[in-house]
């Protein structure tokens, strides 16, 4: 599966929730392992940029979280 990044500016991130994008962070943390991809003190700060929720590990967007993880999961290893 070839899947383009998504923007930071992409309309869909605005739709996240904290939530939503804590249960990201933790399925983040499981794929990550095998990789030695960890990010203990990742977590959604609250701070948002133009609707869009900030993730803690860096003060990165939801797209970089959710593009990393589809490389996780093209991998094809099991969570």
């Amino acid at each position: 599966m070839n899947l383009e990044p998504l923007e930071a500016h992409d309309k869909i991130l605005r739709t996240y929730t904290e939530p939503e994008v804590s249960a990201l962070l933790r399925e983040l943390h499981e794929r990550g392992k095998p990789f030695g991809i960890q990010w203990g003190s990742a977590a959604v700060n609250g701070s948002t940029i133009d609707g869009r929720l900030l993730v803690d590990f860096g003060d990165t967007s939801v797209a970089t979280l959710l593009n990393l993880l589809a490389l996780l999961r093209e991998t094809g290893r099991p969570a």
